[in-house]
């Protein structure tokens, strides 16, 4: 660390299953924001102009340092995170390198001119294409859940859209924002392209918009969200916004209720149930709701949680102190208000110095309690019975958040009615807490849950400006039909064009034409 850095205030990395100090950061000033972007700026003009094969092939490079480094890489999210190594190495490390794939090979498909067909018969000379056009300096701010494969996403989607990238990676999970700048180091990236920047996370998103980046995708809190939108207002700075969910599961009574269980303890404990798009609320209907519970009830008293020091444990920390706080309180809330806590672990392994909070499933639960209502972002998942699946989805859509929710039945077609009808970006049926994972998919959510999508070919277009070209195939020709001079033929014309176009009756379509045709032959002649 050089005199200057040593001068700064540092971030301090601690592991939350543990209470170990495992890093110290400097902490930047937005005052560097200003430089870091104007070498940005003159890095992505070379970098936009290489061919997407060539892009792809940093990409590739850096898609080969995540697989060389796999078990580095989980071992160090698991620390700084405080998620077991599986979890990190399943929903983080292994999506990743695929998600780097994926945008490498199809980047070049989904963002390259297309051309249009002509719409209207009278447009025949025209020729036109869409161009995906790179915004160019992308802000990338990312939450502690996911720290690695989040921004990892947006990185390769800016990347192969021939953007550069600033990247804020949440304070408390720094260790990961440093691998994640070694890894992309291995890409051999042009100097200045790629940028790393630790700020405080209450001042981030303002410097971001202020400094003059081009677009931002923030993933985070609704009220920050919203501060972040009304910041961006006065410049009109586009934003891609993840603002998490309180994400419904509907069991239907015809449903494998085995795997429906299974899948709602993944789904709601994994990443000790830090996960925006995690099961929250469980809408079961009342003929199989005993067994579902059940089920689900000896599974979850038979996970272990806890430290994660030798990967025998299932279920990992909660990252931060605040974030427990809030669980306990949605926890003693829905209590206080009459909800059991029939089922949970307690298998507590290592120490209990962590931040760690037992498995748990809810029941006797309501719409009032905080659980219902709001991103508890912690391993409870509350189950609530239902009389028909019409309860179900009026309940599931009740809610000022529609991120992902899921539908489990045997009967697929009936699954994807219900899907339709379900305010969710992301509908899965039998499954649940794995669409992010498919690099081929967008990711984005209904209402409060947020703004526009990330990726897939739309989070790939949104990387980039449309600009559409449009191309006389008639260079020759003196004028348009509707260029001065004007007179009552003119009028005639055009109006005798519409009616040619979409008469009722051929009498008027063959009157049309006669009209047309005049004003038509006129713009092969040069008039004042």
């Amino acid at each position: 660390m050089n005199p200057e850095q040593q001068s700064r205030s540092r971030t301090v990395s601690v592991n939350p299953a543990t209470g170990e100090i495992i890093g110290y950061h400097p902490e930047d000033r937005v005052d560097d924001l200003a430089f870091l972007l104007a070498k940005a700026r003159t890095a992505q003009k070379s970098w936009a102009g290489l061919s997407f094969r060539e892009r792809a092939r940093h990409v590739y490079s850096i898609r080969d340092a995540i697989v060389s480094e796999a078990d580095r890489i989980a071992e160090i999210i698991s620390r700084d995170n405080g998620k077991t190594r599986i979890d990190a190495l399943s929903t983080e490390v292994l999506p990743a390198a695929m998600a780097a794939t994926y945008y490498a090979k199809k980047a070049g498909v989904f963002l390259k001119p297309k051309k249009l067909g002509t719409g209207n018969i009278l447009f025949f000379n025209k020729k036109s294409h869409i161009e995906h056009v790179p915004y160019g300096v992308i802000g990338i701010i990312s939450p502690w859940n996911y720290p690695f494969a989040i921004p990892f996403h947006e990185i390769a989607m800016a990347l192969m859209a021939g953007n550069a990238v600033l990247l804020k990676v949440a304070t408390p999970t720094q260790q990961v924002a440093k691998l994640i700048r070694e890894i992309v180091g291995a890409g051999n990236l042009p100097e200045g392209l790629f940028h790393l920047v630790n700020i405080p996370g209450s001042v981030a998103g303002q410097a971001f918009i202020d400094t003059g980046i081009d677009k931002l995708f923030f993933t985070g809190s609704v009220p920050v969200g919203k501060k972040l939108m009304a910041a961006a207002a006065p410049k009109l700075l586009p934003l891609s916004l993840e603002l998490g969910g309180n994400d419904p599961m509907i069991v239907c009574q015809d449903a494998n209720l085995y795997r429906a269980a299974a899948g709602a303890a993944w789904a709601g404990y994994s990443n000790a149930g830090q996960s925006c798009g995690g099961v929250e609320r469980i809408y079961v209907e009342k003929d199989v709701y005993a067994e579902f519970v059940a089920i689900l009830g000896k599974i979850t008293e038979s996970l272990t949680y806890g430290a994660d020091t030798d990967g025998s444990v299932e279920v990992g920390s909660i990252t931060t102190p605040g974030q427990l706080q809030t669980i306990r309180k949605h926890l003693e809330d829905a209590l206080a208000k009459g909800a059991v806590n029939s089922y949970f672990s307690k298998k507590l392994k290592g120490n209990s110095e962590g931040f760690f909070f037992p498995p748990t499933v809810l029941e006797n639960v309501d719409e009032s309690m905080m659980t219902m209502q709001l991103e508890t972002f912690g391993p409870i998942v509350a189950v609530a019975r239902v009389e028909n699946i019409e309860e179900a989805i009026e309940k599931a859509n009740r809610s000022n958040l529609g991120l992902t929710a899921s539908v489990w039945t045997r009967n697929r077609k009936k699954a994807r009615a219900i899907a339709s009808r379900l305010e969710a970006g992301t509908v899965s049926i039998n499954d649940h807490l794995m669409s992010h994972g498919l690099a081929e998919t967008p990711w984005g959510g209904f209402k409060e849950s947020g703004l526009g999508r990330t990726h897939g070919y739309i989070g790939l277009e949104e990387m980039t400006q449309t600009r559409v070209v449009v191309d006389d195939a008639m260079p020759f020709v003196q004028k348009n039909m509707w260029w001065y001079p004007h007179d009552k033929s003119v009028y005639a014309g055009l109006l005798g064009g519409l009616h040619f176009l979409y008469g009722k009756k051929l009498s008027l379509r063959f009157r049309g034409l006669r009209k047309l045709l005049p004003i038509f032959m006129r713009t092969f002649r040069k008039s004042r």
